[in-house]
This record gives structure tokens, sequence and C-alpha cells, in this order.
């Protein structure tokens, strides 16, 4: 890989300001250095805020992404900063899980996708939302997400 093929990029590297939306984050991507191979890249974000669309309130999840790249990998501070533009996004916890899974699908055409919000209790209720693109290609180790569902102080 040269420098060349980094060229595009403009959040690496250098100061970011935090995009307001998640419409305005800009979600960047990098050649696969392993394109002919079949393999699982993980991101986490166990700490992942948004807004509740109707009381304004925060609601906080652990998220799982899993995603087998095709041609492009996520550039992961472009990932991280996308994530955090949902701090102050009023959406229901299906809308932001999906929504991200199916940005990050427009973005990279992975060979296959999922994502798992594992969110904790509103109203006394945890919504856990699971997304993905289909099956995984066989022969491809997945590791199971393996986050704990809400137990509370039990």
């Amino acid at each position: 890989m040269t420098d060349s093929l980094y060229a595009g990029l403009t959040q690496l590297g250098g100061a970011t300001v935090q995009p307001k939306t998640p419409e305005e984050a800009v979600l960047e991507r990098v050649p696969n250095p392993n394109p002919g191979d079949r393999y699982v890249v993980r991101f986490t974000s166990p700490e992942f805020t948004s807004l509740c669309p109707i009381t304004g309130q925060p609601d906080f999840a652990h998220l799982v992404i899993d995603y087998i790249p095709g041609d492009w990998l996520v550039e992961s501070k472009s990932l991280k900063l996308f994530l955090t533009s949902f701090r102050n996004h009023g959406a229901f916890h299906e809308a932001c899980t999906v929504g991200i899974g199916k940005r990050l699908v427009a973005e990279l055409a992975p060979v296959w996708l999922r994502i798992g919000g594992y969110w904790y209790p509103r109203g006394g209720i945890p919504i856990d939302v699971f997304f993905s693109t289909g099956e995984p290609p066989a022969g491809v180790w997945i590791p199971a997400q393996e986050v704990q569902p809400y137990r509370g102080r039990g």
C-alpha cells in the first residue's frame, strides 16, 4: 500500500470536527489489503449514545458490528466520528441500529455484515436490535457476539 491509496482521507491523522448529525458524518474507506481472503472485522462500541425522539432523554447501547470486507475497509476514526454523531440525534433504537448497518453496507459493499444493538432499559424494558445482510458465507469463522442480555440487579 502506498500513501496515494490514502490521499482521499480527510479525517485520519489530523484534527477533526465532531459531526452534529449522522447525515453530516462522513464514513471513509480504505482498500482491503487482503481482498481475496474471507475474514471478519469487528468493531465494538460499548458506550453508544443517542436520544429518545419523543422525550429527548439519552439512550445507551452496546453495539457490536461484524463484517466480512469486500474491496473496502471502513476507516476506524471515521466510524468513531459517525457513531458519536448520534449523541444528539433523536431516533428509536431500531432506526439507529438498522440505519448504522445500512449506511455501512452502502459505503463499503461488504460480503456480509451484521450489527447487534444491545440497548439498556427504557421504561424498564431492554430492547435488543439485530440486522444482517443475510447468511454469512460458509467457511468463515464468525465468533458469537457474547453480549450478555440485560439482567438488572437480580
